[in-house]
C-alpha cells in the first residue's frame, strides 16, 4: 500500500484555498494538508523543518500571483534550500493565468513538474495525487 501523502498549498485566494481542501480531504491518499497565502510563508515552513520529513509535503500545489512572495519567487528560494530537504517534493503550478510568458517561464523550471490551468477539477486533482502516490 503506498503511503499517504501531505499535500500543501500555496495560494492567496481564499475561495480556492477553500475548494482545494474540501477536494482534497476525501481522498484516502492525502494524509495532511497544509495551507499557505504567499510564498514567504511557505519558504519559511520549508526552512523551519528541514530535518522534519514527516512534516515536510511531498506534494505543492503552486500559485503564480500572491502578495509578498510570489510562486516564481517562492522557486527562486526553493532552490536555494532543496538540497538540505531530506525528500523530494513533487511541485505543481497551479494557475489561471494563460499568459505565454508564465508558461514558458515555468517550463524553464526544472523543479516544477507541471503547470496546471485552474480551475482544478476534483477528479482531477484525485487523479493527479493517486498517480503521483502510486509512483
Amino acid at each position: 500500500m503506498p503511503n499517504a501523502l501531505n499535500v500543501c498549498v500555496i495560494d492567496d485566494d481564499d475561495i480556492y484555498q477553500f475548494t482545494i481542501v474540501k477536494s482534497l480531504e476525501p481522498i484516502k491518499s492525502v494524509k495532511n494538508i497544509t495551507v499557505f497565502s504567499d510564498g514567504e510563508e511557505a519558504i519559511n515552513f520549508l526552512s523551519d523543518n528541514l530535518s522534519e520529513e514527516n512534516s515536510l509535503p511531498d506534494v505543492i500545489l503552486l500559485d503564480i500571483n500572491m502578495p509578498i512572495m510570489d510562486g516564481f519567487q517562492f522557486m527562486e528560494e526553493y532552490v536555494k534550500i532543496k538540497s538540505k530537504i531530506g525528500k523530494r517534493i513533487t511541485i505543481y503550478m497551479v494557475s489561471s493565468s494563460v499568459d505565454p510568458v508564465d508558461i514558458e517561464r515555468v517550463k524553464n523550471i526544472s523543479d516544477i513538474s507541471e503547470y496546471i490551468l485552474k480551475p482544478l477539477m476534483p477528479n482531477d486533482l484525485k487523479f493527479l495525487i493517486e498517480k503521483l502516490n502510486e509512483n
